[in-house]
C-alpha cells in the first residue's frame, strides 16, 4: 500500500505531526463499532534537547456503537491516553450526550452545538468530524457483509427508485457528485449502472478479472 505522505521535505525542521485513525467494524446485521483516535507529536529533541524520542501531547480515543441503517450512536466511549492539564479528563462524561443521536447528515452541526468552545475537548470535536463521515462509507459495506451472508443482493443492486433512495439516502447532496438532482443521480436512478468504483476497477484489473466478475458479486 502507498504511504500516505509523499517524502519529508529536506533542509526544514519538523514541529508537529498530527494523525487522524479510524476503524470499523460489523457487529451484527444492525450494529457497526466506529473507533477513532488522534494523536499530536512533538518531534524528538524538539522540546527537550536531550530526549531522543518523539513527545505525545494529545492522544484520545473515541468508540462509537451505530445502529444501522438507522445511524443512530447507542453506545459511546471516551478515553484521553495523553493530555497536556489534569483538568482535560473532567469532560470525558459530558459526551454521553451523543446517545441516540443520529451520526449521519447534521452531524457536524450537532457535535459543534453540544461541545463547542468551552462545553467540550476542541480535539475529541475534530475527531468525531473525522469518524462521523466513516459511518456513512460503512453502509455500502454492511450491506455486502449480509449479502455474502444470505445471497440476497437487493439490498446492493437497487432495482426500483424506491430501492435506490434506501440505498443511498445518506449519499444525497453530501458531495456534487450526488447533488439530488445531478446527473450522476439522475442517471443511476433511472436504472443506470456506474460500474465499479475505480479503485476496484483498478483492482480487478491487476488480478486478471473482467468487470464480470463486480456483476456477479452485485447480482
Amino acid at each position: 500500500m502507498k504511504d500516505l505522505f509523499p517524502p519529508d521535505p529536506d533542509g526544514l525542521l519538523e514541529l508537529h505531526n498530527r494523525k487522524y485513525e479510524v476503524r470499523a467494524w460489523r457487529m451484527s446485521n444492525d450494529k457497526l463499532l466506529l473507533r477513532g483516535a488522534v494523536r499530536d507529536d512533538k518531534p524528538s529533541g524538539l522540546y527537550l534537547e536531550q530526549d531522543a524520542e518523539p513527545l505525545t501531547i494529545h492522544h484520545m480515543i473515541v468508540d462509537l456503537e451505530v445502529g444501522f441503517p438507522s445511524m443512530d450512536i447507542k453506545r459511546v466511549e471516551v478515553v484521553f491516553e495523553s493530555h497536556p492539564h489534569q483538568q482535560c479528563t473532567g469532560i470525558t462524561n459530558t459526551y454521553q450526550s451523543l446517545v441516540g443521536v443520529s451520526i449521519a447528515r447534521g452531524f457536524t452541526n450537532k457535535v459543534k452545538e453540544l461541545f463547542g468552545g468551552p462545553r467540550g475537548c476542541t480535539h475529541i470535536g475534530a475527531l468525531l468530524n473525522a469518524m462521523a463521515p466513516v459511518a456513512i462509507q460503512c453502509a455500502w459495506s454492511m450491506r455486502v457483509a449480509a449479502m455474502r451472508e444470505t445471497g440476497d443482493t437487493s439490498e446492493i443492486r437497487p432495482r426500483t427508485p424506491e430501492e435506490f433512495d434506501k440505498a443511498l439516502k445518506f449519499n444525497i447532496n453530501t458531495c456534487h457528485v450526488w447533488e439530488e438532482d445531478g446527473e450522476t443521480v439522475n442517471f443511476v436512478r433511472n436504472g443506470g449502472d456506474l460500474g465499479p468504483p475505480l479503485p476496484v476497477q483498478k483492482r480487478l484489473d491487476e488480478l486478471g478479472l473482467g468487470e464480470e466478475a463486480w456483476t456477479k458479486m452485485r447480482g
